[in-house]
């Protein structure tokens, strides 16, 4: 079936602790429903995410958010072209949920089944918003990823850089844990940095200055540790100023890493893109967006990031990827598998490091 106008396609977002549905169409408005469905309060407890209990979550709510979904753009089954989920990469657990409510409801209704690149919705995201031209640089940074990509296209992906050990996501949520923050980690270390000094605590920057593209955080979370350690009173407990500055230095440090890899990655695409995109939960912080403006601009760059709501994993991006690949005629079939690990450039070399997601 060629590519037709109008197009109206079910996302479901189930990677990991978010349970996601949205409805979008390629005309205006674009966005007719997208609906997120949190589990922060189960996994709160534990401090991040628990597979089991994420995996539960999504097969308890999937349906009911589907039902709302369609309720809310106002829409039938019958008025869908296609159903696209996450295919992964992610918790398997949450990604088979999707995955087979998707092609059920394809079987069903006798849909298109587009399985989504969970990483791929996020480097496409900016697009579903803005009139965003290939190829770009796209800088992705979430709880479980952080790359640096050209993005030439729809599955065109060269991959400059990745983390050789943790992603800056997952540096903000344990030195949230650290400071007693609590669950996400990222807004949390945002709030807490607004009243901070970054400059009281020396943390340092791995990676800076070197050549290349690629990240670490590991060692930023262990200096973090040692200085909360010195800190904190006979109770183990931080005061409210010294959290707040650590927080701030923590965020300070990230975004050095994030601003130094990114200009390296700037440099390597030689003025063969004019935008530089910012995706993904980590995204959402203001203060790393107004410092990658600011490097875009003296680049000579534009510089765009998806609204917060769509930087976080959401079912708008899964379906919207579903569009721009249907758009080429690209479709799965319901023999496809769910992935754990699905790297968007398979050509790119191997992490030098250990524990790198795909």
């Amino acid at each position: 079936m060629g590519y037709s106008r109008g197009m109206l396609v079910l996302g479901i977002e189930t990677s990991c602790d978010e349970t996601a549905v949205a409805v979008i169409s390629d005309e205006e408005p674009r966005i007719r429903a997208n609906l997120v469905l949190s589990q922060l309060a189960e996994h709160r407890p534990f401090g991040g995410v628990v597979p089991e209990i994420a995996a539960r979550a999504h097969l308890d709510h999937l349906d009911g958010l589907i039902v709302r979904a369609l309720e809310t753009a106002g829409v039938g089954f019958e008025a869908l072209d296609a159903v696209a989920a996450t295919g992964g990469p992610g918790l398997i657990g949450g990604v088979i949920v999707g995955v087979t409510e998707a092609k059920a409801i394809a079987l069903a209704r006798g849909l298109r089944f587009v399985a989504v690149n969970h990483l791929e919705g996020h480097a496409l995201s900016v697009r579903l918003e803005a009139e965003v031209a290939f190829p770009y640089l796209l800088l992705l940074v979430s709880g479980g990823h952080c790359q640096l990509l050209r993005v030439d296209g729809v599955g065109r992906y060269r991959r400059l850089g990745t983390t050789i050990d943790d992603a800056a996501g997952e540096a903000f949520d344990k030195g949230a844990k650290l400071l007693g923050l609590g669950f996400p980690g990222g807004p949390a270390i945002e709030r807490a940095a607004a009243a901070g000094d970054p400059a009281r605590f020396p943390l340092p920057r791995p990676m800076l200055g070197r050549a290349g593209c690629d990240f670490s955080f590991s060692g930023l979370k262990t200096a973090l540790s040692r200085r909360v350690a010195n800190c904190a009173g006979e109770d183990g407990r931080l005061d409210e100023t010294d959290r707040n500055d650590l927080a701030a230095a923590l965020q300070a440090a990230i975004a050095d890493c994030l601003l130094d890899r990114t200009r390296n990655a700037i440099a390597l695409c030689d003025g063969g893109v004019r935008t530089l995109v910012a995706a993904g939960g980590v995204a959402s912080n203001r203060a790393l967006r107004a410092r990658l403006e600011t490097l875009a601009e003296g680049a000579g760059l534009a510089f765009v990031a998806p609204a917060p709501a769509l930087c976080t994993d959401n079912g708008a991006m899964i379906a919207w990827a579903g569009i721009e690949r249907l758009r080429l005629g690209l479709t799965d079939t319901l023999a496809f598998a769910p992935r754990p690990r699905w790297p968007l450039d398979p050509a790119a070399a191997p992490a030098p490091g250990a524990g790198v997601k795909a």
